[in-house]
């Protein structure tokens, strides 16, 4: 009976009930039909695909450089076992115990170090693999790992310095935050492509990957900024006068009593940053990276394959949405974790 209130309960909300479902009804059987019915998962090429279905032989042809771009096919271990090392580290920081402080220390220096080792190789009897093969979903995961796990702790530094009764501190925290927040990312990304190489030396020249990472992190560090300085004015003043009370210096404080508060409050909107990070992942192809969007957009070049834009565009959405979905998750688990740890002592 509740339900059916919820969806009838009104004549407004009866009215957009049968809206929805008429549409679903409308679009579901078709897409379906389109999807799974008439469609075709082993071909040769795209004559191969019968009329009318989705042709998903070509994802099944095109999964290897999906997923990992151009990096070589027998070096492609490497790259699973940086994800199952960030995959594990990150399931102990959101399930552990004890020992959580240790689990976030190895998501955010070790398997940065671990998994750069494993994927540029170089030592350890590892076969070097340039950056310019790097491609993919892989390339979208290392820029959005790498990014946050820089952007957290210069965007936590530029929230407190705005916070700042320096002017000149203040003043440089306000301009940098404002300058990235308002200028678009694309823009930023073409000024990195066109004029960095004007203003280096002769000689010089700076890795594409680098470039991205770098605008990422500062683009990604003034809206993480943001977020942080929400949080620090949800902790009650009294918070601060009771540790200054107990003898606490101000940056004892800020680390012992204010942040860790400020960031409970404010993990929501860091988890929406980190997500809209991801996405913006995409647009790293203006500088010659050729991330998952790129990779799909080369692939419907390819002569055996013309035609397929629908299936490499359904498949790269739903790859993002799988991995967007699971930041939200974990975003959700770290949250009532949090949330129930004052509780649980």
């Amino acid at each position: 009976m509740r339900l059916f209130r919820a969806l009838f309960g009104t004549p407004g909300t009866a009215v957009l009930t049968v809206a929805i479902a008429a549409l679903l009804a409308w679009t579901v059987p078709s897409l379906l039909r389109w999807a799974v019915a008439a469609a075709t998962w082993t071909a040769e090429n795209r004559r191969g695909c019968a009329p009318g279905g989705a042709c998903w032989a070509f994802i099944r042809a095109r999964l290897g450089l999906f997923l990992y771009g151009g990096y070589p096919p027998a070096e492609q271990w490497r790259v699973n076992l940086a994800a199952a090392l960030a995959g594990a580290a990150l399931l102990g920081c959101l399930f552990a115990r004890r020992r959580r402080g240790a689990w976030f220390a190895l998501l955010l220096i070790g398997v940065p170090v671990a998994g750069g080792t494993l994927l540029a190789g170089g030592l350890f009897g590892l076969r070097p693999v340039p950056t310019a093969d790097w491609g993919g979903l892989m390339l979208n995961a290392v820029l959005s790992f790498v990014a946050v796990g820089a952007a957290v702790p210069l965007g936590t530094l530029l929230a407190l310095g705005r916070r700042s009764p320096l002017p000149f501190v203040r003043g440089l925290c306000v301009a940098l935050i404002e300058f990235w927040r308002g200028v678009p990312l694309l823009g930023v990304l073409f000024m990195g492509l066109v004029l960095l190489p004007m203003v280096l030396p002769q000689g010089v020249t700076v890795d594409n990957l680098v470039r991205a990472l770098v605008v990422l992190i500062l683009f990604a560090s003034a809206y993480m900024a943001e977020v942080v300085r929400g949080g620090l004015q949800g902790v009650p003043h009294g918070q601060r006068e009771a540790a200054a009370a107990l003898g606490l210096h101000p940056l004892q404080a800020n680390l012992t009593v204010v942040l860790p508060q400020a960031w409970r409050i404010a993990l929501p909107g860091v988890v929406n940053v980190v997500v809209d990070l991801f996405k913006d992942t995409t647009l790293v192809s203006v500088v010659g990276l050729f991330d998952l969007m790129g990779v799909v957009n080369q692939s419907l070049k390819d002569q055996s394959w013309l035609g397929l834009a629908q299936e490499g565009y359904a498949f790269a959405a739903l790859l993002f949405f799988g991995c967007c979905l699971l930041l939200s998750l974990a975003g959700t688990v770290l949250e009532r974790r949090l949330r129930q740890r004052p509780e649980g002592g």
